[in-house]
């Protein structure tokens, strides 16, 4: 299945209803099966982040940031980073998605990991 087609079925099984906690959630695995090109095909990833990032379903906006947008910072700091903070500064939901990231990769480098956690920290305050 190329991307194109997982980023549809995605697309179609969304926002849906979170599967209870001792079952298996279709969503997670179809936003995680997006991430399988997260290397080599971070635009259209990053749309996808950016319209579901922004989804007031928490455990929805969890798994985009769990299963995408940590992975595009990973491999993608430099070109996503930017766009990451525009829209964490214009939408306070995609500032929440933000922060359930954790740092990998190119965002454990010298300067991105100052960055990340700078961003992390006005988001959290925030939402408070």
């Amino acid at each position: 299945m190329i991307l194109q087609d997982r980023i549809a079925y995605a697309d179609s099984l969304l926002p849906g209803t979170p599967a209870p906690e001792d079952q298996h959630d279709p969503r997670w695995e179809a936003i995680s099966r997006i991430g399988d090109d997260v290397e080599s095909e971070p635009e259209p990833i990053w749309e996808f982040v950016a319209r579901w990032g922004v989804h007031p379903q928490e455990d929805l906006r969890t798994a985009v940031a769990c299963c995408l947008l940590e992975h595009l910072l990973e491999y993608h700091f430099d070109l996503l980073f930017p766009r990451v903070e525009a829209l964490a500064a214009s939408n306070e939901l995609f500032a929440d998605t933000f922060c359930r990231c954790w740092k990998f990769g190119q965002s454990n480098q010298p300067g991105n990991s100052e960055k990340f956690d700078g961003l992390q920290d006005w988001c959290s305050s925030r939402g408070q």
